[in-house]
């Protein structure tokens, strides 16, 4: 994983330069709440947790992911639409220790396709959007 200052979403691809750019499907983007990682991280007694280790695209805070649900949203300059929850996987044991697995649950963040093309940078704000404007 490598953090970046900026990315393109592609509607055709998710996110260029990803593991899983060019393949269709609901898990094009995954994001995680800020906050979720603090706790996290408190389960297990750990200083931090990183997305990095979790795997996820795009760190968020201030806004609760589970409220887009069922919603298009904008981030930067694209649309996404949520299209499940992200849950652990076994690596999560490997990764973060033992517990790890548990500790993720409730906590993985969300899965999201990319609707309209942009580019998204760090400190983009999220915004849900109005379903008249879908």
């Amino acid at each position: 994983m490598t953090s970046v200052e900026t990315a393109t979403a592609s509607a055709a691809e998710g996110l260029v330069g990803d593991r899983y750019s060019g393949r269709s499907g609901s898990r094009q983007v995954t994001l995680i709440q800020r906050e979720h990682l603090a706790a996290i991280a408190s389960h297990l007694g750990l200083e931090g947790v990183a997305a990095e280790q979790l795997r996820r695209n795009i760190v968020v805070e201030g806004i609760n992911l589970a409220t887009l649900k069922g919603h298009h949203f904008r981030l930067g300059g694209a649309i996404l639409a949520w299209t499940g929850e992200c849950h652990p996987c076994s690596r999560m044991e490997e990764v973060l220790g033992q517990g790890g697995y548990n500790a993720v649950r409730g906590h993985g963040g969300i899965t999201a396709r990319v609707i309209e093309s942009g580019a998204i940078a760090i400190g983009d704000r999220l915004e849900r959007l109005p379903a008249t404007s879908l």
